[in-house]
């Protein structure tokens, strides 16, 4: 999951940045810890549906491309209205 939202896995985040405590998700923004979790709540219904790795991935990637884009537009029209 953390691979489709950040485009990384969690250990060449961890090897980019060394001096960094924690892990990926210590830095992630807002919208990306709530897209995380909703990635999370569909891994168990996809893993209880019996979707293999790969295409629950391929459905991550989709589904964290399409979240990000709901998400960062409400943050950006409610900033806009302030």
């Amino acid at each position: 999951m953390r691979i489709a939202l950040f485009g990384i896995t969690a250990k060449q985040w961890r090897e980019s940045h060394p001096e960094d405590k924690g892990n990926i998700r210590d830095y992630a923004n807002v919208s990306q810890l709530v897209c995380l979790s909703n990635l999370e709540n569909l891994n168990a219904l996809f893993i209880q549906e019996g979707t293999s790795q790969s295409e629950r991935l391929k459905k991550f990637n989709q589904i964290s491309i399409q979240q990000m884009h709901l998400l960062t537009d409400e943050v950006n029209l409610l900033e806009q209205k302030t």
